[in-house]
């Protein structure tokens, strides 16, 4: 009998991570894909030794044409196609688009966008010949409306919502499924990576990347095609739906202007490498 296998994108950190572990204690062989592999393999060491599962481990950067098509080589290599595709593998940024690096905001397009694109077509059609399977796209609570200051992110999350929606229903009944993951904040490196402002005297509302993933198995063993997780992303759920697009926009504007101002304050300055997961 083959054994079961999860594939996860960003699973070095954070909610990538978080879904690693869980999927390593209910007995599932890994392939982790992340760009630090130092972390990536202590990971995979503890989780190799705590539940006697396989876990195979690939340091590539899906932002890179290159690094999409070895990933896609890392799925060949499992000899079926996964139970489980995690494509979880983002980052973000904060400011005026004006003022952002227009290289990184590119390369957010590709990972954000092509990565999720182009293993979700490379999975799913042996997932679709096998009969069963659970795609998971890690999205945001962003996506559900225009988000100044993170213009390029929220643009990039209403495209992984809308293709797992449309994906969802052209696979109905075939025994695949797909679920869209809409956090809001949670505590991961992910905010310190877009140059968001942190620390003390922060009153958002953060959950765990562990409820994330508890949110996930919850939803698909409901039948559910998409989760929000936290607070924030049911109001912005609600909001995109019962509110008029003008005063939502309004509303973030001036929410997002504080906290550019938060940021310049504390001189924060995004560089060129930051690490993502």
């Amino acid at each position: 009998m083959r054994p079961p296998v999860a594939v996860i994108t960003g699973a070095s950190s954070g909610i990538g991570e978080a879904y690693a572990r869980d999927l390593a204690r209910r007995g599932r062989d890994l392939v982790l894909i992340a760009r630090r592999l130092e972390r990536l393999e202590a990971i995979a060491d503890e989780l190799r030794a705590r539940h006697g599962v396989g876990v195979r481990t690939a340091q590539l950067d899906l932002a890179d044409h290159a690094g999409r098509a070895a990933a896609i080589a890392e799925i060949d290599r499992i000899g079926h196609p996964p139970e489980v595709l995690v494509l979880n593998a983002g980052f973000g940024s904060y400011g005026a688009l004006a003022d952002l690096p227009a290289r990184r905001e590119a390369d957010m397009v590709e990972l954000n966008c092509l990565g999720v694109l182009e293993l979700m077509r490379h999975a799913l059609p042996g997932m679709r010949a096998e009969g069963h399977g659970a795609l998971v796209v890690v999205s945001s609570a962003a996506a559900w409306q225009p988000v100044p200051f993170m213009s390029t992110y929220a643009a990039t999350k209403a495209f992984e919502l809308a293709l797992a929606d449309g994906v969802r229903e052209e696979l109905r009944g075939t025994g695949v499924v797909v679920v869209s993951v809409l956090p809001g904040p949670v505590r991961t490196e992910f905010g310190a990576a877009s140059g968001l402002p942190g620390g003390a005297g922060d009153p958002l509302p953060y959950r765990t990347s562990e409820e994330v993933v508890e949110a996930t198995w919850r939803a698909l063993a409901r039948g559910r095609g998409r989760v929000t997780v936290g607070p924030l992303a049911v109001l912005a759920r609600l909001a995109a739906v019962m509110v008029p697009r003008s005063l939502v926009l309004a509303v973030t504007r001036i929410a997002g202007r504080r906290t550019l101002r938060r940021v310049e304050a504390q001189s924060r300055r995004l560089p060129a490498d930051r690490a993502r997961t």
